[in-house]
């Protein structure tokens, strides 16, 4: 939304997000490291377990710079056909979406003079915690975008505060029918946003809010669908294999049949957030 009905980002605003942009790197390449023993993996060049070592000391929430040896060691830990069997495998465990984005610009990112692009500051990950406010300017009405926190611990926080909003906007990502919460390794991911759509659209509070759901991710779901069935993990699907469109159709049924008002419309559409024009609507 700041992109397109905001100011955008100024140079010295990007500047802010390069050292988020290596963290981000940082924090994927570790969790396929710890990955590669969890799913007893094995290197293909035998050499990269110690770049494995030296990456895996590094904390990455303290990174602010970008060294030519962890640069080199990264990107040979990437060729290694071990590491790329393991991210294959990334339904298995924990890792970003942006993974494979950002190593696959690491050339472009290791520059002495990278500034980074909306397409790098779109697939940062920094977990929403607490309450952000963004107001912008739309035909000379005054909007204000308020972000809050998903995960279980934040929710507590803002649940209450939104008595009478004009409209509640609620994001799910598609790829995430096969993946399990950060905060519970037993939950799946999109049980979990169906709960809370649930909880969210039937609470008084929002009685008179219209709600607009935005099916997001749909590219990575077309990407992953291919290999990963939807059915596996909802076994009430009885559609296509490997059809992305028949399975984007069955999450939204999913999530639109929650609610329990018959006169209360769900507004929905199909998304990738990395695709700024999609959400001039």
């Amino acid at each position: 939304m700041r992109i397109i009905h905001g100011a955008g980002y100024s140079d010295e605003d990007k500047r802010g997000f390069i050292k988020l942009v290596y963290q981000n790197i940082f924090m994927a390449m570790q969790s396929m490291i710890k990955a590669m023993d969890l799913l007893k993996i094995c290197y293909a060049e035998s050499s990269n377990q110690d770049k494995a070592e030296l990456i895996k000391e590094i904390d990455y929430e303290t990174v602010t710079t970008f060294e030519p040896p962890y640069v080199q060691a990264i990107k040979d830990l990437w060729a290694d056909a071990g590491i790329q069997e393991c991210y294959d495998r990334r339904r298995e465990y924990q890792l970003t979406d942006s993974a494979k984005y950002y190593l696959m610009e690491i050339d472009r990112v290791a520059a002495r003079d990278y500034l980074p692009t909306e397409q790098d500051i779109l697939r940062v990950r920094v977990p929403t915690t607490g309450i952000i406010e963004y107001p912008f300017d739309l035909d000379e009405i005054r909007f204000r975008m308020v972000d809050v926190g998903g995960q279980r611990s934040e929710r507590r926080k803002w649940i209450h505060c939104f008595e009478n909003v004009t409209s509640i906007i609620f994001l799910v990502a598609l790829s995430e029918y096969d993946q399990i919460l950060f905060e519970s390794e037993n939950e799946n991911r999109m049980e979990e946003s169906k709960a809370l759509f649930k909880t969210i659209i039937t609470y008084p509070w929002f009685q008179h809010s219209s709600v607009i759901l935005f099916l997001n991710k749909k590219d990575l779901l077309e990407e992953k669908i291919m290999y990963s069935h939807l059915v596996d993990y909802f076994p009430e699907y009885d559609g296509a294999q490997r059809d992305a469109i028949a399975a984007r159709e069955f999450i939204l049924r999913m999530f639109v049949d929650l609610n329990p008002d018959s006169e209360k419309i769900i507004y929905s559409h199909f998304t990738c957030a990395t695709g700024t024009l999609i959400y001039q609507i």
